[in-house]
């Protein structure tokens, strides 16, 4: 057979292999809300060095993570001064950076670590949700930035306020808008009319955390997962009534800002001071029960797993999550033994973070000192691959070391986005 023949078998067998679409990264940890990537094959390695940049954006100081829909980078930030303070809900170009719309609106800061908002942008058919540190509520225009309603929750609900503030991005689900926000009373989860902002239900008599709530499934149904201040709760998306609950009271004060994990038969979460929970879900019906809880001595004696920010991953039997001080661990997921640790996914010091995209077989982590890594988490060890530089840490959010960056990125049509306290960057991890 001859090479041109080859030659033409080869381009009509990969022209016949069906394209893979591009995901947008629409509200916290993605699509799915659970960090995994889908989508065309992204390099297989990282160059040395600094990773290029395809452009950079000049933004304020914040916690929030950016996140991507048709065609734009949405992120908040927070504008300071004598005399006034400021947050803002910033829309970029995902193709060249260009600011493309902003809504600024008073919001004076009470809470601690002040450097800006905490929660991701929720984007969802045209409109993009945000919430700010203080409470206050926006449903905005995804087009132009307009206001299509907003709410201030925090007098609306005379929000008992976590002392750094809220945390948690909004949740879609149907016609509603779901956020944690803390309320007085039996209000500490709210959902809310897409449309019109009007609450549709408030559940939960607890103090706020700062987690996320995601959405699981149990016998065929819908499952609201909340991790507050005090429990883990299943409740029902339409209505808020609670459907299970393990009581998860803080020692200390609750420091709960990693978001629970499942594999669909076992949720997981860690915290700071608090430890390691594994529960099982039961398949046939909306209920769970407690497997296994570790806790250490305090933040730096601990047991299993306390995370700060860095939300864990479960994989096969085993729990792979950053402790208080920045160890990478491998855990027995039936019992929360240590398997191993390691140093090498970021450099050691309290409240050290690292966040984990699972893209197929292999993970893609981002630590706190911007850099970016190719690597695989195994039950016998961090295999790394390639690390790069992707943005440089600042000081503003946490003025010790190097300083840091501790929002979680977005990837995105093979783009990656993320940003510290001056800039929103975005470069191509394409193939």
């Amino acid at each position: 057979m001859s090479i041109r023949v080859l030659q033409l078998i080869l381009i009509i067998s990969v022209a016949a292999i069906p394209a893979v679409p591009a995901e947008d990264w629409p509200q916290w940890r993605g699509p799915r809300s659970d960090g995994t990537l889908r989508g065309p094959a992204l390099k297989a390695s990282l160059p040395d060095g600094q990773l290029p940049w395809l452009w950079q954006a000049s933004i304020g100081p914040g916690y929030s993570g950016p996140t991507v829909a048709d065609g734009r980078v949405l992120v908040t930030d927070r504008q300071a001064s004598d005399t006034a303070e400021q947050e803002r809900v910033l829309c970029f170009s995902a193709a060249d950076g260009a600011l493309q719309w902003q809504h600024v609106y008073d919001a004076p800061y009470t809470v601690g670590y002040r450097a800006g908002p905490r929660a991701s942008v929720t984007i969802h058919d045209g409109k993009a949700f945000a919430v700010g540190a203080m409470g206050h509520f926006h449903c905005l225009d995804l087009a132009t930035g307009t206001v299509l309603w907003k709410r201030d929750l925090h007098t609306e609900l005379q929000i008992q306020m976590p002392i750094w503030g809220i945390a948690g991005s909004p949740l879609i689900y149907r016609n509603l808008v779901i956020q944690i926000a803390g309320g007085q009373g039996p209000q500490c989860v709210l959902a809310m009319d897409q449309a019109t902002g009007k609450t549709v239900w408030a559940a939960l008599d607890e103090p706020a955390g700062y987690s996320a709530p995601i959405l699981i499934r149990q016998g065929g149904e819908d499952v609201l997962v909340c991790w507050t201040g005090a429990a883990v709760s299943g409740l029902a998306p339409l209505s808020g009534q609670v459907l299970w609950s393990l009581p998860l009271e803080p020692r200390n004060m609750p420091i709960n800002v990693a978001t629970p994990v499942t594999d669909g038969r076992h949720l997981f979460v860690s915290s700071f001071y608090d430890g390691s929970m594994l529960i099982r879900l039961d398949p046939q019906r909306p209920a769970a029960s407690l497997l296994w809880r570790r806790i250490g001595r305090d933040e730096k004696n601990t047991d299993a797993l306390h995370c700060m920010i860095s939300t864990p991953l479960l994989k096969g039997q085993h729990i792979y999550g950053v402790d208080s001080y920045g160890e990478l661990r491998c855990l027995d997921l039936t019992n929360g033994d240590r398997l191993w640790e390691s140093d090498q996914a970021v450099p050691g010091a309290r409240w050290a973070t690292v966040h984990t995209f699972q893209d197929g077989d292999r993970e893609i982590m981002f630590n706190d000192q911007g850099e970016l890594i190719f690597g695989k988490l195994t039950p016998s060890g961090f295999e790394i691959d390639s690390r790069a530089q992707l943005i440089p840490p600042t000081r503003i959010q946490l003025n010790r070391r190097n300083g840091v960056t501790w929002a979680h990125p977005a990837i995105a049509a093979g783009v990656i986005y993320a940003r510290n306290d001056e800039s929103l960057v975005a470069a191509s991890l394409a193939q």
